[in-house]
C-alpha cells in the first residue's frame, strides 16, 4: 500500500513521517506552495482577539516575525493543529475550534467579545469569516497575508506512480487542492481509472470536486483533523490487506 500525499510541504513531510510510523509507504506530491503577500497589518491595540484559520497564516506572520506584536492577544483557532502551532510560537491564551469554519464562528461568538477580530488570512478563503460573525455583532478585520499557488503540473514522480497504478490510496486536506488534483491528473488518472481510485478526504466538502471529475471512490475522515485522516488511512490500508 503506497499513498500520495497532496499536502503542501513541510505538512505534507509530516504527514508522511506519521503514515511511516503506521507502517504506510507514502509519496509526497505537494499541490500547491505558500507565498507570504505584502500587508499593512493592524495595530493589535482595540482588537478582541485574533482568529486563525490556518498553520500557514501563523508561518506568514512568523517569517517576517510579524506575529510578535500579537502575542499577548486572545487566539482563536480552527482546529488543534493551527491551536498547537500558535502556541509554539507563543502565543499563550489560545482556544481551538473543532476543525471546521462553522465551529470556529460559534466558538468565538460564545466568547461574547467586547470589540473587532483580526483575521490574517489566505488571499483565496474558503469561508468568509467576517460574514459569518457579522449577525453575531462582531467585526473583522481581515487582512490577506498569503496565498496558496497551484502547481502548473504533478509532480513527476507522482505522475509516473499514478499511470504505472502503483497509489493505492490519494489523501487530501482541502477542496482547492481536490480541484487542482482533478486539473493535473490528466493522462495520469484517465476517465475509466478514477472511479476505482481511492480518495481520503478531510470533509464533504473536500469531496465535491471529486464527485464531480468522476472520483467516485471517496472515502471521508469522521472529524476534519489530522488524527482522523490517520485513522482513516490506517483503516482503508488494513482493509486492503486483509489484516
Amino acid at each position: 500500500m503506497r499513498m500520495l500525499v497532496t499536502r503542501p510541504e513541510p505538512d505534507a513531510q509530516a504527514t508522511r513521517d506519521r503514515l511511516a510510523a503506521l507502517d504506510i509507504d507514502a509519496l509526497a506530491a505537494p499541490l500547491m506552495t505558500r507565498r507570504n503577500l505584502p500587508a499593512n497589518l493592524p495595530s493589535p491595540q482595540g482588537f478582541a482577539a485574533l482568529a486563525l484559520t490556518s498553520t500557514n497564516a501563523l508561518r506568514a506572520l512568523a517569517d517576517r516575525k510579524a506575529h510578535e506584536p500579537f502575542l499577548e492577544m486572545s487566539v482563536f483557532a480552527v482546529g488543534h493543529r493551527t491551536a498547537h502551532e500558535a502556541r509554539l510560537l507563543g502565543f499563550t491564551d489560545v482556544t481551538p475550534a473543532e476543525g471546521t469554519l462553522g465551529s470556529l464562528v460559534t466558538t468565538i461568538a460564545l466568547a461574547r467579545l467586547e470589540g473587532p477580530v483580526f483575521y490574517p488570512a489566505a488571499r483565496h478563503m474558503s469561508g468568509d469569516l467576517a460574514q459569518a460573525l457579522a449577525p453575531h455583532g462582531l467585526m473583522v478585520v481581515t487582512v490577506p497575508v498569503y496565498e496558496m499557488v497551484a502547481r502548473p503540473a504533478l509532480p513527476e514522480d507522482a505522475a509516473s506512480a499514478l499511470v504505472r497504478g502503483e497509489i493505492g490510496a490519494v489523501l487530501l486536506y482541502s477542496r482547492r487542492s481536490a480541484e487542482i488534483f482533478c486539473t493535473l491528473a490528466g493522462a495520469a488518472v484517465p476517465p475509466g481509472q478514477r472511479r476505482s481510485l481511492p480518495m481520503l478526504c478531510l470533509a464533504e466538502n473536500v469531496a465535491a470536486p471529486l464527485l464531480e471529475n468522476h472520483f467516485s471512490r471517496v472515502l471521508l475522515a469522521d472529524h476534519p483533523s489530522e488524527e482522523a485522516m490517520m485513522a482513516l488511512a490506517l483503516a482503508f490500508a488494513r482493509e486492503q490487506s486483509g489484516s
